[in-house]
């Protein structure tokens, strides 16, 4: 039996971990060479791109991409997960906020701009995952990181402490440590809650699908956001051997990566800049 390769965008419901529609879409494409392209918290939902078969070697390329996200910050409390799965730890009189001061709020928060990742987040000091030392009551010193935030858009609601809010960011951005973040310039603190994940790169929510409905697509898919190189047959032929070229070889426009495809639109391989060469990073045909 052929083994499935391909991608499938999964909308991921609440109450899973990542992990967990993972498992579930290794029985629904009979294989265990499944992965996604970035980790959603167990209460977020939405956009979760998986590699199935040799396409999950194509993973590393889609985690690059930027994300867009929506959800509500609530003003006024903290929370022990920065999130309103965790328990209130502090709460604030932010009666006096405004739209028009949250919203001034938001643009210190734009652009590039240095996060601490949350205690509660999957990052790994010393070998072991932050949310593990956590759960032990521990607290550790962690880096700053430099994320990218392109749009952080914030819309009041019925209710006074609660905002809508919409986020486009690079990859590695916490949504939850944004909200916390902002709630702290206005002077009292906040929490997110009903995060969704609408788009990773040009994959969107709309064509997102159930895992058990999710249905494969083709590997070439998992690089459209990419340039895509059609090359002939001898050239095809040297692909699948991973031959090294010459920079000039491919007469590229953009920067790499590089989806290489054949005549008929089928993906051969991923190239990537490699001194004054370019090779192979991934090849997905056979020789």
């Amino acid at each position: 039996m052929k083994e499935p390769i391909g991608i499938a965008i999964v909308d991921k419901p609440a109450g899973l971990t990542s992990h967990d529609v993972v498992a579930k879409a290794r029985k629904v494409f009979g294989t265990r060479k499944v992965g996604h392209s970035g980790t959603l918290d167990p209460d977020a939902t939405g956009v979760l791109v998986l590699g199935v078969g040799r396409a999950t070697r194509l993973l590393q390329f889609l985690t690059l991409l930027p994300k867009s996200y929506k959800g509500e910050i609530v003003f006024g409390e903290d929370t022990s997960t920065l999130d309103s799965s965790g328990e209130i730890v502090a709460t604030y009189d932010m009666s006096s906020l405004t739209p028009s001061g949250v919203k001034e709020a938001t643009k210190n928060f734009l652009g590039e701009i240095e996060q601490k990742p949350p205690m509660v987040s999957a990052v790994r000091i010393n070998g072991k995952r932050l949310y593990e030392i956590a759960r032990e009551g521990n607290e550790v010193d962690r880096p700053n990181r430099s994320v990218r935030v392109d749009r952080f858009e914030v819309v009041p609601t019925g209710n006074p402490m609660v905002y809508e809010t919409f986020v486009d960011c690079s990859s590695g951005t916490y949504i939850r440590s944004l909200a916390a973040d902002l709630g702290s310039s206005l002077g009292g603190g906040a929490h997110l809650r009903n995060l969704r994940r609408i788009g990773v790169g040009s994959f969107g929510e709309n064509e997102a699908l159930p895992v058990e409905k999710t249905v494969l697509q083709e590997p070439v898919e998992a690089m459209r956001d990419f340039e895509i190189v059609k090359v002939d047959d001898e050239t095809r032929k040297e692909v699948s051997y991973g031959r090294v070229f010459e920079q000039g070889r491919l007469k590229v426009e953009k920067e790499g990566p590089w989806a290489l495809v054949d005549q008929s639109g089928e993906l051969l391989a991923v190239y990537k800049e490699h001194g004054d060469k370019i090779k192979p990073a991934v090849v997905i045909v056979d020789p």
